[in-house]
């Protein structure tokens, strides 16, 4: 009986180095991207989650698939209504696709250059675009980070890009009864033409609903302008 038992084992053993039994496929994690949906004639970008190997590919597709209920409720909208392959090579990006409309191909390449990999998108078979070509579908304040809706805890680290006057803008982060927790003013790198880059950190003391709002104070008159409110759930 004892010889029987080992024999069983040793027969398990060889099946299993033959492939009778493999090991479950490891599973792909979770991967959080933008997607670069319309407010207006603007881009704005907003997160998703994908579970893909060919990211670029998944994120576009998600962009494809438009705003949520909610998002539509905040006046987001989108012009790119399909999707197709993406091909890197070089760190040009090319999909067969092509929008017809510029704040629609403004969505796809803002879209795939939040890649690392990718500098620049060849839509059809146009010539090669970045961002910087798409100015007039970027607005004065373009915040990328955080995204609406995320839970987001002190010191709030903000960051993005900016085409202000004097390359100067205000930030606050505002509780759910309008009341304002922190301020600070912002400069970008450069702006008044030239559009610049910050990173810049505001501290606050309590928790619940709010929102970034970022606007630029009028030259003219002091009133707000370019205002951008982003909703959050504030942890200190």
């Amino acid at each position: 009986m004892r010889r029987l038992a080992v024999v069983l084992v040793v027969l398990a053993g060889v099946a299993t180095a033959c492939g009778g039994s493999s090991p479950p496929p490891p599973a792909i994690p979770a991967v959080h991207v933008r997607v670069y949906l319309l407010q207006g004639n603007f881009v704005r970008p907003v997160a998703r989650i994908v579970h893909a190997r060919a990211v670029a590919r998944a994120a576009l597709a998600r962009l494809a698939a438009g705003p949520t209920a909610a998002e539509r409720a905040r006046g987001l909208t989108s012009g790119v209504h399909g999707s197709a392959p993406v091909t890197v090579v070089d760190g040009v990006a090319t999909v067969k696709l092509r929008p017809n409309s510029p704040a629609a191909r403004a969505q796809i390449v803002y879209t795939l250059t939040q890649f690392p990999s990718i500098r620049a998108v060849v839509l059809g078979s146009g010539r090669p675009l970045r961002r910087r070509d798409f100015e007039r579908e970027t607005a004065p304040l373009l915040v990328e980070s955080p995204l609406p809706g995320a839970h987001v805890a002190s010191p709030l680290r903000i960051r993005g890009t900016a085409n202000v006057f004097e390359a100067t803008f205000q930030a606050d982060i505002v509780d759910a009864h309008g009341k304002v927790l922190a301020h600070k003013t912002v400069m970008a790198t450069s702006g008044s033409g030239q559009r610049g880059t910050f990173d810049e950190a505001l501290t606050f003391a309590r928790g619940g609903r709010g929102k970034l709002v970022v606007y630029e104070n009028s030259a003219a008159d002091g009133s707000r302008i370019h205002q951008v409110e982003i909703p959050l759930e504030l942890s200190p």
